[in-house]
């Protein structure tokens, strides 16, 4: 494991756009550190999100209509996954994400809370391709909130949901939530508060990847930097070399790797697509989903949409 994720990271940090996956963001601490951000001011998704579902939770419930299992995609604490709980009544309950024992903590107080479901935690990444074949049967309801899909490149969340609604055998559909295009600068505050927290959040994926992989990532070495490409409709999240580094990942059984830095060079970390709610609708459907229903914010700010295959 450890040998192929610094096989990973040496190719992605030596590519002519050095990057570091999203998926390191989320060790225990980057963890807590995202739900910290949720509550912040300036970012307005997740409580824009919660306005919606409440809102709107018995026309959801109704578009839904019955759930054999709920499978949370990124779930994090589990917190929104369980707010659906009472209006669509899932049999079963699977929780998905990255960092397995935060999230199987998580699970393990969520049951105590809800002894009828059937709970399960499961350490994925979600960049990969999913199966359930022992739910074929079952109606499924994915549930995809806080618009982590603008994470993956147009082309990628295509295949993500082209994944997704083959899984359904025509019994299910998904349940996702989706930041829409407004001004740049509601936009840059959201992914640059007064806090720091989204700086913090973004230079721990350093030290989770020095954890994994026993590199030597300096935090003091750099700073973090977000801003809003308009042409590709996306916040673009980065960390930028403040001086000179030159950064050591071990090699296996071989010399170590040296990379270089100059002051100002940048590694990626993190794309973040919005959408307008006409772009994404058709995204749905070309990709395998029909009936697509749709909710939004006063000020449109976010759409969540359920959509049946």
């Amino acid at each position: 494991m450890k040998h192929t994720l610094a096989q990973e990271l040496l190719v992605s940090l030596t590519a002519n756009t050095p990057s570091i996956s999203p998926k390191f963001f989320y060790d225990d601490v980057g963890s807590h550190l995202f739900d910290v951000i949720t509550l912040l001011e300036e970012y307005y998704p997740t409580r824009t999100e919660k306005w919606i579902m409440d809102t709107y939770r018995h026309e959801i419930a109704d578009a839904v209509a019955h759930c054999d299992v709920l499978v949370d995609l990124g779930a994090g604490n589990c917190a929104k996954g369980s707010q659906l709980f009472n209006s669509i009544a899932p049999k079963q309950y699977r929780a998905l994400d990255i960092s397995k024992k935060y999230l199987e903590a998580a699970v393990a107080d969520l049951q105590k809370q809800f002894p009828q479901i059937k709970m399960s935690a499961h350490a994925i990444d979600l960049s990969l391709p999913l199966a359930f074949p022992e739910l074929q049967a079952l109606r499924k309801v994915f549930f995809y909130p806080g618009s982590s899909i603008g994470n993956f490149d147009p082309e990628k969340a295509d295949q993500f949901f082209m994944n997704l609604a083959h899984e359904c055998h025509g019994n299910g559909g998904l349940l996702i939530g989706v930041d829409l295009v407004k001004d740049t600068e509601t936009l840059r505050l959201a992914y640059n508060d007064s806090l720091g927290v989204t700086a913090a959040f973004n230079l721990n994926s350093l030290l989770n990847v020095n954890r994994l992989v026993g590199s030597n990532f300096e935090l003091q070495d750099w700073e973090h930097y977000a801003f809003y490409n308009a042409s590709q409709s996306r916040i673009e999240m980065h960390l930028r070399a403040r001086s000179d580094v030159q950064v050591i990942l071990p090699g296996n059984g071989s010399e170590d790797h040296l990379i270089s830095f100059k002051a100002g060079d940048l590694i990626h970390t993190e794309n973040s697509y919005k959408y307008t709610q006409e772009n994404f609708v058709e995204k749905l459907r070309h990709t395998g989903f029909t009936e697509i229903h749709c909710w939004t914010d006063p000020n449109q700010h976010f759409l969540v949409c359920f959509a049946n295959s």
